[in-house]
């Protein structure tokens, strides 16, 4: 199976942790989002796409990256995401809607925690530190084993 994860890791490199145990787990390539060629995209069986959540929701350059791209009926994707306030189904929702509306079928979601300082939070210290930890790192791991497993059903256990 090949997989690519494009994703954003801008302010603390919590995405980045996340997307690094994720594509250990799914052997995956990483790229940039402005370091993807949107004619390749069709070479791979899976494509993550994930950043920082911003004012909730994925980072800009992700969701243009989505909105340029050609539809890609029935090509397999996953969401993920850190944040400070964690609330995937509501953080996801505007890459879900762009990727829905580029034909992708959505095979798994997964956020956790991130350390935020963004706006007013860094007169605080911000919020979540610490963030994505080994725990959350680990629930990523599980999350990339998962789809492994359901997009691979005779894939053994592991």
């Amino acid at each position: 199976m090949k997989v690519l994860i494009v994703y954003l890791s801008i302010h603390h490199g919590n995405t980045k942790k996340v997307a690094k145990a994720m594509g250990e787990v799914l052997n995956a390539e990483l790229a940039k989002p402005w370091a993807v060629n949107p004619e390749e995209l069709e070479k791979y069986d899976l494509i993550g796409f994930g950043s920082g959540i911003y004012w909730w929701r994925h980072h800009w350059a992700l969701l243009k990256l989505v909105e340029d791209l050609p539809r890609m009926e029935g090509k397999k994707a996953f969401i993920f995401s850190t944040a400070g306030m964690n609330i995937p189904w509501y953080n996801h929702r505007a890459l879900r809607r762009e990727l829905k509306e580029k034909g992708f079928q959505i095979v798994g979601e997964f956020s956790c925690r991130g350390w935020d300082t963004n706006g007013w939070l860094a007169k605080i210290g911000g919020i979540n530190k610490g963030h994505p930890n080994e725990k959350d790192l680990e629930r990523a791991r599980r999350f990339a084993k998962e789809l492994k497993r359901n997009l691979h059903p005779f894939h053994p256990k592991s």
